[in-house]
């Protein structure tokens, strides 16, 4: 029995790849829809987040995530450079030159940055709730 097991295994992880990975969790995003006078509106829910500026760090601080929070901040600061911008924190942490990325981005732009931590921010992600703006933070 455990020679079944051990072969099984073995295939499943031959089969696992990083971006059937991705586009299962791409799946899986949500969909808010809007109505208005021009009619119906589907964004998914990052972009909806975005538009009330508010960024959401869900995942493990990686290269990848790192560049889609520094795109976000700089977007928002070429939006209105005086209005704040809210970052959601629920990361085990990660890479430590991905998150210096992030945080070098949140002290160049202009905008204030409140960070709160929603579940847990631990390692690479508590230092980045930590790198928000003073008298803005909150867990």
């Amino acid at each position: 029995m455990a020679n079944i097991n051990f072969g099984f295994d073995y295939h499943a992880k031959k089969l696992y790849s990083p971006q059937i990975d991705k586009s299962i969790n791409n799946m899986l995003v949500p969909m808010v829809i809007e109505t208005s006078g021009r009619g119906e509106r589907a964004f998914d829910i990052f972009s909806r987040l975005l538009r009330e500026r508010i960024i959401f760090l869900g995942t493990v601080v990686d290269d990848h995530s790192a560049s889609l929070i520094m795109a976000q901040l700089i977007f928002l600061e070429s939006e209105d450079p005086e209005r704040d911008i809210f970052m959601y924190i629920n990361s085990p942490g990660g890479s430590v030159s991905a998150g210096l990325g992030i945080y070098d981005t949140m002290q160049y732009v202009r905008p204030a940055i409140s960070t709160v931590c929603v579940g847990m921010a631990a390692s690479m992600g508590a230092f980045l709730l930590a790198s928000g703006t003073k008298g803005k933070r909150a867990s």
